[in-house]
Formats: C-alpha cells, sequence, structure tokens
C-alpha cells in the first residue's frame, strides 16, 4: 500500500506506453536492417567492422547525466559519422541507410552485453532513441551521398566543393537534433507527468549542448576520413572520451550532493525532532506539485533540496515540537526554526538558493516569498496534517484547512496544485 502511495508523487520506474512504443519501433527496424544486411552482403567489411567497434566502445562507455539521462557521446558520434560517411581514404562509401542501421545495433548490442552481464544493463528506450535518431540521419543522407561525393572529390587540374557537402550534413544534423529532442520531450512530459513545454524546455538546456557537440564530432569524423582514412576514428575518439570523463565527473559530484542531502534530512528523524519518513514525503509532494505548476528541472532540483533540509532548523530546539509538526507551531517560532535551518545550509557554501528558500518558507503569501518556498510550505502542513496517512477523509481535512488559509498563509494556486496531485495518489491507493 505505501509503495502504490509514493508511487503518485513520483515519476513512473516503469516503461509508458511511448517507450514501448519507441522500443518496437527501434526493434522492428533492427530485424529489418540485419535481415537486408545479411542478404546482400555486408558493403566495406573493414569500414562497417572499424565503425561498429568504436560505436561499441562508446555504449560500453555510456553514462547518465542530471535527470537520469543516459548518453553514449562517443557512440551517437561514431554512428553519425557512419551515418554521413563519402568516402575513407578517396574510396567512395556505397553503403546504404540499412548497413547502417545494422551497423548501429550490432556496436549498440555488442557494447551493452558486458554491461549486461554485471546487472547493469541499457535503458532500452534511451538506446532505441540513439538507434532512431541515426537511422532518421541514414535514410535523409544515404540516397544524396553519390552525388555529393561526385561533387566533392578532386579531379584533375581541380578541388571538390566539399562546402556543399558540409552544408547538406548540418541541415539534415539539426533537423535530426531537433527531432530527437522533441521526441524526449515527448516522453519525458508522460514519465514525470509535466507539461510539453516545460519538458521541451528542459531537454533543450539539458541535452541540446552535448547533441551539437556530438553532432559537430559526428560530422567532423566524416570528414576527416577523406584524408585521414581509418585513423580519424582514434583521432576524433580520443578528445570525446576525455569530454566524456568530464561529463562524468559532473554527473557524479551531483548525485554526491543528492546522497549527502538526503542523509543531512535524515538526522533530524534520527534525533526524534520529527516522523520518520517526513522529509520525504515533503520532498516526493513538493517535486509533485512543481511539476504540476510547470517548474523547470533546475527548479525542481532546488526544491528537492529544499524540501528534503525544510526542518534542518529544528536541531536547535532544546524540547522537540511534538510529533515535528511545525504548522502547529507558535509562528515567531516557525520563523526561527527556518531561519536557523538557512543559516546551516548556507555555511555549505554551496546551496544559497536553496538556503533562501528554506528560510522563507514561514513566510504569508503577501510577502512574496519564492515559489518554491510556497510549495514546501503547503507540502510540509499537509503532511503534518495528516502524519503519511492514506485515509481519504483525512486529506480532504487537510486540504480544506488549507484552502481556508488560501490567500494569506498559503498559495491558493499551490492548494490546488497539490489537490490535483492528491486527487491522483488516492485513486491510485484505491486501485
Amino acid at each position: 500500500m505505501r509503495e502504490r502511495r509514493l508511487a503518485a508523487v513520483r515519476p513512473s520506474q516503469g516503461l509508458d506506453s511511448g517507450q514501448l512504443l519507441l522500443i518496437c519501433a527501434a526493434g522492428m527496424l533492427t530485424v529489418a536492417a540485419i535481415s537486408h544486411t545479411a542478404a546482400v552482403g555486408l558493403e566495406a567489411p573493414r569500414v562497417a567492422v572499424g565503425f561498429g567497434a568504436l560505436i561499441a566502445a562508446g555504449e560500453l562507455a555510456r553514462l547518465t547525466m542530471p535527470g537520469n539521462r543516459e548518453v553514449a557521446p562517443v557512440s551517437t558520434a561514431a554512428a553519425l559519422g557512419y551515418a554521413l560517411l563519402l568516402d575513407v581514404g578517396g574510396a567512395e562509401a556505397r553503403h546504404s541507410a540499412l548497413q547502417v542501421v545494422a551497423v548501429m545495433a550490432v556496436g549498440m548490442i555488442a557494447g551493452g552485453l558486458p554491461h549486461v552481464a554485471v546487472g547493469r544493463p541499457p535503458r532500452l528506450d534511451a538506446m532505441a532513441r540513439r538507434l532512431l535518431a541515426g537511422s532518421l540521419l541514414a535514410f535523409a543522407y544515404r540516397p544524396f551521398a553519390h552525388s555529393l561525393f561526385e561533387s566533392a572529390r578532386d579531379r584533375p587540374g581541380e578541388h571538390g566543393d566539399w562546402w556543399l557537402a558540409l552544408g547538406v550534413m548540418a541541415v539534415l544534423v539539426t533537423v535530426m537534433l531537433t527531432a530527437d529532442v522533441v521526441i524526449a520531450a515527448m516522453l519525458r512530459a508522460e514519465q514525470v507527468r509535466t507539461a510539453f513545454g516545460v519538458a521541451l524546455r528542459d531537454e533543450i538546456r539539458m541535452g541540446a549542448p552535448l547533441g551539437a557537440a556530438v553532432a559537430a564530432s559526428g560530422m567532423l569524423l566524416a570528414l576527416a576520413s577523406h584524408s585521414m582514412d581509418m585513423t580519424a576514428l582514434p583521432a576524433f575518439a580520443a578528445p570525446l572520451l576525455v569530454t566524456q570523463v568530464a561529463f562524468r565527473k559532473y554527473a557524479g559530484i551531483r548525485a554526491t550532493y543528492l546522497q549527502t542531502v538526503r542523509a543531512l534530512s535524515r538526522v533530524t528523524e534520527v534525533g526524534g525532532y520529527v516522523e520518520p519518513g517526513h522529509s520525504r514525503r515533503v520532498s516526493q509532494l513538493s517535486l509533485a506539485i512543481g511539476r504540476e505548476l510547470g517548474m523547470s528541472e533546475p527548479q525542481l532540483l532546488e526544491l528537492e533540496y529544499a524540501a528534503l533540509m525544510h526542518d534542518i532548523g529544528q536541531l536547535s530546539l532544546r524540547d522537540p515540537i511534538p510529533g515535528g509538526a511545525t504548522v502547529l507551531a507558535d509562528p515567531a517560532q516557525a520563523r526561527r526554526i527556518a531561519e536557523l535551518g538557512a543559516e546551516v545550509i548556507r555555511k555549505t557554501g554551496v546551496l544559497h538558493a536553496v538556503a533562501e528558500i528554506v528560510r522563507r518558507q514561514c513566510d504569508t503569501v503577501a510577502e512574496g516569498p519564492p515559489a518554491a518556498s510556497r510549495i514546501i510550505k503547503a507540502a510540509n502542513a499537509y503532511d503534518d496534517l495528516i502524519s503519511g496517512s492514506t485515509d481519504r477523509d483525512r486529506a480532504a481535512a487537510a486540504l480544506e484547512r488549507l484552502r481556508l488559509a488560501g490567500g494569506t498563509e498559503y498559495d491558493p494556486a499551490v492548494v490546488e496544485a497539490m489537490a490535483r496531485v492528491v486527487d491522483r495518489l488516492v485513486l491510485v491507493t484505491r486501485l
């Protein structure tokens, strides 16, 4: 029962309909591409194996970025380079779009198998998205590859026109990146239950810069193969791997921050200042409200940090508040707790915005606190009143109490967003 209740206020961990559709489409395309390639034979096996090996190495070194986004920059760049290839050392690349898909699929599967063997299977939806994005580019570009090669290759007494090939590459890669971002936003909107516009904005902010860098690397890899032959593969893979290490460190630091904050939030529970699970429940409910109100991903991260540590100031109390319910405490005492908590957070030196959110969580609506502070105030009051109960009447009574104080103590828009979240929570619990 408890797990059902929590599932209503956090993103689903299973596959939704959009993800299943994406995986099925990628699976059918993979079967068709491998079957076709096996029937007609592999064009330029040395080149195909080289690019396939680099794709596999990239999948082996995949990483998870903030927001639980799985990316494989080296693999994606190699796949794009193979799709855009015009020639290798002057020899025209005649492989078809279906061969590109087959090489991508085999490379991805080969790179994913070691992870499966050690119990870290890749996310099928992320892998399917990478495969479909590369396939889209291959089917759009390969029909023009021969004409572009003819215009680009050197002839006696003249040099080829590489600008036309570069322009076509840039346009089609831009279209591919746009389609990939839109698909990612659609999937994320369904998965975390947020508006498509918000999800699209988050994907552009979080994914587009890395996507643009990877796409540029893929284009350069395809062009460099003209003069560097197969040595272009290791030459371009090395800087991408260095960049990937930097991204991995960034993701690790962010994950460490969150783990530290979660551990710190439990201090009040261990000390008996608040009920067990209170900080986690307030955090989950706050995030669900924030998504309901269309907050962006960076704002949601700050909201999560602040919600987890919103009661840290209670450690300064000589005598704990009964049940840790600050909603029942004297307003002056509640403000003092918030200010002391903000001071503790501020001493970390890196969470100043979070400290401000915590400091102003007791402000009235008229004082104009940040949206995150208004959300935490309402979520904290709601959990204080129901104490983690799943009783429908108790939840309705708590919401009614918050509505009566709407416009003064609680933001009416936040309370109504919370009511919608709670309605879904109750529905899931009843199912």
